[in-house]
């Protein structure tokens, strides 16, 4: 696949770019190059992604990064099993836990809610970072919900992290999931406090919270382009009436009627 010029490969992280040193350096820049394509299109292009991790993949399957890149990609197409034995993979390479939480959320996507409670619950979760434990317990809550448990969702939320006031970069996810799970369990008023935490919290948009909070205070959104289109039609008509009716009038005009005039026109 084609990969732009101006992508040299040296765009990744140094911990990557120390993994693919024992590699030839031309392969290494190669895979780097690919990797880069990953990490740029993952979000926009998820399909894209995916290819250029098959790629990277074939190029050096013996490299954690290269498998955890392949897991993601996976994970961003929805494909789990893949994702999960890729992950696996990863961890079993560099003995870290880092992937934890992701491989759980794998288990939900393989409709294995169980599972992903289970590993929520298992000793490797006390070796992650604040940031992976907090995720643990978004995979959790998610877990429970998959089973309807909606109540028992909002409790694994409810966390110091949540309540805290500091803003910290999972703080809006943890704040929007708690929320929606209350609006789930049909607690209106708490949820639409919540959501409003949430917009105060989430300053880069990473949420539709604004959007949820709206539609809760009964704010209806309409397609700009269906109005601009209903604006089209309603200036259309009104030229061709306007055009007929100057039509008319000439008409009346070489008839000699015209100087009799409506009475608007006398006034």
């Amino acid at each position: 696949m084609p990969i732009p010029d101006d992508v040299t490969g040296h765009e990744i992280d140094k911990d990557v770019q120390q993994e693919l040193q024992s590699l030839p350096k031309g392969l290494a820049e190669d895979v780097a190059r690919n990797l880069v394509m990953v990490a740029k299109l993952i979000d926009e292009d998820p399909e894209q992604a995916y290819a250029y991790s098959r790629i990277a993949l074939r190029l050096a399957s013996r490299v954690a990064a290269v498998r955890e890149a392949a897991g993601f990609a996976a994970y961003a197409n929805q494909k789990y099993s893949e994702a999960l034995a890729e992950f696996r993979a990863a961890r079993r390479m560099t003995g870290s836990v880092e992937l934890w939480p992701v491989m759980a959320d794998c288990e939900r996507g393989l409709g294995r809610p169980e599972k992903a409670l289970e590993m929520a619950g298992a000793p490797e979760v006390h070796k992650l970072d604040k940031a992976g434990q907090v995720e643990m317990r978004l995979v959790a809550a998610g877990a429970r919900r998959d089973m309807d448990q909606i109540d028992a969702a909002i409790v694994t939320l409810q966390s110091p992290e949540l309540a805290s006031n500091s803003v910290q970069p999972w703080t809006a996810r943890l704040r929007y999931a708690y929320a929606d799970a209350l609006l789930a369990a049909g607690r209106e008023d708490e949820a639409r406090e919540w959501f409003a935490k949430v917009v105060e919290s989430d300053k880069d948009g990473s949420t539709d919270a604004s959007d949820r909070l709206a539609e809760m205070d009964g704010v209806e959104f309409v397609d700009a382009l269906v109005e601009d289109d209903e604006d089209a039609e309603h200036v259309t008509h009104l030229e061709v009436v306007t055009d007929a009716d100057d039509a008319e009038r000439a008409e009346d005009a070489s008839t000699g009627s015209g100087d009799v005039g409506s009475d608007d026109e006398k006034h």
